[in-house]
């Protein structure tokens, strides 16, 4: 460490809920710039903090003295830093959780920031003959065959962690290399008209800010058009960012990335270990990773040369989170790249009002991709009316027969329901008893591999009953359909066609998902089942019939934009159908065929619903036509919730006079949720800047008021759900 003076006093961001950081002196021969990670005491902890400013002792007051400074340089540049605190600031989330969010877990508890190059490796001349190997060491060595690779490439092609590298190393199979053997970039594909301009149109943009939504129907071929423009951001000596919704797109996306631009990506996403992550994040911090794919909270990953921006699937709630910080990596990235005075890319098949609102605006251009790719076209779209029809575990015998013609004329299925488990509510069929979670306003799901009874809202779990405990009767009937069930169904019925679930009960195991997404692509499995993990980004080849089992859950829902996450969930699902030389078709199973929100979508016109949408959320003056801030507060007290929610009410009518709307305050839809009892406030308005202005004296009135320790509240500013 550098020598510095120990009169200085430093403000430490802290990974705590407390809306401020705290002072603390610098030591004889201590020097800590902001970014720098240093060990603090605070209680009786110690913690590790960021360094957010430094300034010359004021006063003679006592402080707290820094234990220790572990970087000896900042770990966050000044942008960085920037980019937490807005974030911070705008989110109303307390500064050192933020920080703290920003890290990979291995530098949150304070390891060590040093970073070198990874290792080349080859294939020894003198390899013996392994007597067996793994799956993973096996495509190891094989990839070695054409040459010596960076160890990251090689990872990413085996599978294998540095420690089965390593393994190899010890084993005698390969050895050291001096460098690597250049990859080939890919040939690029062949452009469409309008490929070609909304490429051309980005291109045009590099090295300034703008905004671009690439308004493409599914398989138009957008992935093309970010690589196309990345391709020209790294020749000009740039680096990438592209954010995904799920962990399940973030290898595709890399694969692509490989074979098009030739360069192993950087990837962040929590299916990594710690170690893996720390690595990754380091890397593009150092500036050694030309591209960077990464899950929501790698929009805040330090990236010197960063010319570029993508955020596919940017309608995809994922990129909100919803606990803790609850931050939009959306919003946060289209600041950065305000900050960084360059181009971003939001990309959908479906785009969310928010960003249609920024094209209207003129905030945002529009590049429209209207049809698919090559000689594949757009699916069919067909409702079936299930009213007065007998269901075969939730489906009909319409869905089932055109399964039935697809199988045979070599198609594969994917049946669609966003519901996990085998039923979503188990009773007693002598006396209508229930088995309900008693620490939520929820039923017990039936999962019958494990033969456990789960509630999907708590984690709690327990064994199913011997008899009912009502009326004694052991007379138990699983009530509706999860994808667990429909599996048993599917593989009963089509004995002759493998079938294959995908949801997350299936592919909890590292790795799993990833080789089931694979045997689906091969088609090597006939019928899919799954949830809204197969609904976005995937290409099944053959996949030529979707069902969609209950279409009709978000037409009545108490959340304002149900209808524009069911809209878009049914297109992306969808949109997997019919993407190469197979005709497509979309089966719609409903009880409400006439409803006008599912007339659109048989039509096949997302742009007329969100067009109709955008009309209804202006007039009912709802996001984006407004903004909001829900209030949450929870407690075990049954009253304390609502009770505690009407004096911040009375606090934040006085401070924000009659700029702000503030509702009375509400049980939560869920109003008891782990064993806690839950209400919320919501503040409206029709203009950010009256909202934003006046949160930093209300949050500090909420922390001063009565009982605010005896309960948990939280802050969501423009938050996505309102359950």
């Amino acid at each position: 460490m550098s020598t510095g003076e120990s009169s200085r006093t430093v403000q430490v961001a802290v990974p705590t809920p407390l809306y401020r950081c705290f002072d603390y002196d610098l030591s004889a021969g201590q020097s800590a710039p902001p970014g720098t990670r240093v060990q603090v005491p605070f209680g009786r902890r110690r913690l590790v903090g960021v360094v957010t400013s430094q300034d010359a002792a004021a006063d003679q007051r006592p402080r707290k003295c820094v234990e220790a400074v572990l970087d000896d340089t900042p770990i966050f540049g000044a942008e960085d830093r920037a980019l937490i605190e807005w974030t911070a600031r705008y989110f109303a989330a307390p500064i050192g959780e933020v920080y703290s969010l920003a890290l990979p877990v291995r530098l949150r508890a304070g390891q060590s920031a040093a970073w070198s190059a990874p290792q080349a490796w080859r294939l020894r001349d003198d390899h013996p003959t392994p007597a067996r190997l793994g799956r993973r060491q096996q495509a190891a060595l094989d990839a070695l065959r054409d040459g010596a690779l960076g160890e990251d490439e090689l990872r990413a092609r085996s599978g294998l962690d540095r420690r089965g590298v390593e393994r190899l190393s010890a084993l005698k199979l390969i050895t050291a290399a001096e460098d690597a053997s250049p990859a080939a970039a890919g040939t690029a594909a062949r452009l469409s008209d309008a490929q070609a301009a909304a490429v051309a149109s980005l291109t045009a943009r590099l090295g300034q800010f703008s905004a671009s939504l690439v308004d493409g129907v599914t398989g138009s071929g957008k992935t093309e058009v970010y690589l196309a423009v990345a391709a020209e951001v790294i020749a000009r000596g740039g680096q990438v960012l592209v954010l995904v919704p799920e962990i399940g797109l973030v290898n595709s996306m890399a694969d692509r990335v490989r074979a098009r631009l030739g360069r192993s990506p950087r990837v962040l996403h929590s299916g990594l270990s710690d170690g893996e992550r720390a690595e990754q994040w380091l890397a593009a911090r150092a500036g050694a990773a030309d591209v960077v794919i990464a899950t929501r909270s790698g929009v805040f990953v330090p990236m010197p040369r960063l010319g570029l921006i993508v955020v596919d699937e940017e309608h995809d709630g994922s990129y909100k989170q919803e606990d803790g910080c609850r931050y939009s990596a959306r919003a946060v990235a289209v600041w950065r790249a305000r900050q960084r005075a360059i181009p971003i890319v939001l990309g959908s098949a479906t785009p969310s009002l928010e960003s249609l609102q920024l094209v209207q605006a003129g905030q945002c251009e529009r590049l429209v991709l209207p049809g698919r790719a090559g000689a594949a076209v757009l699916p069919s779209v067909r409702l079936v009316d299930v009213r007065a029809h007998q269901l075969e575990h939730g489906l009909c015998h319409e869905s089932l027969t055109a399964m039935t013609e697809h199988l045979q004329a070599g198609g594969q299925v994917l049946v669609f329901l966003n519901r996990r488990g085998y039923a979503p509510a188990v009773l007693c069929h002598s006396c209508g008893w229930v088995a309900d979670c008693h620490r939520c306003d929820a039923h017990l799901t039936l999962h019958r591999a494990r033969n456990r009874l789960c509630c999907h809202h708590c984690g709690l779990e327990a064994a199913p009953p011997d008899r009912c405990p009502d009326c004694g009767d052991r007379n138990f009937v699983g009530a509706g359909a999860g994808t667990e069930r429909l599996e048993h169904a599917l593989a009963r019925r089509f004995a002759g066609f493998p079938v294959l679930r995908i949801d997350r009960d299936t592919t909890r195991r590292v790795g799993e998902l990833d080789a089931r997404l694979a045997r689906a692509a091969s088609g090597e499995a006939r019928i899919l089942v799954g949830t809204q993990m197969l609904a976005k980004g995937h290409n099944f080849p053959n996949l030529s019939l979707v069902v969609i089992v209950d279409a009709d859950q978000g037409l009545f829902s108490a959340d304002f934009r149900a209808g524009e996450r069911m809209a878009q969930g049914i297109f992306q699902v969808g949109g997997r159908a019919g993407r190469a030389q197979r005709a497509g078709e979309v089966l719609i199973q409903t009880h409400h065929p006439d409803h006008p929100l599912l007339q659109q979508l048989v039509r096949g016109d997302y742009g007329g619903f969100a067009r109709m949408a955008l009309a209804e959320r202006h007039e009912t003056a709802l996001p984006p036509a407004s903004h909001l801030v829900l209030l949450r507060a929870e407690s075990t007290d049954t009253d304390r919730p609502l009770e505690w929610l009407r004096e911040a009410a009375t606090v934040g009518r006085q401070l924000f006079h009659d700029s702000v709307s503030i509702w009375d305050p509400t049980p939560a839809p869920m109003a008891r949720r782990a064993g806690r009892h839950r209400a919320q406030l919501l503040l409206e308005c029709a203009r950010r800047a009256p909202l934003q202005s006046g949160l930093p004296a209300w949050i500090e009135a909420l922390a001063n008021l009565r009982n605010s320790r005896k309960l948990r509240w939280s802050l969501d500013v423009d938050p996505q759900s309102m359950l």
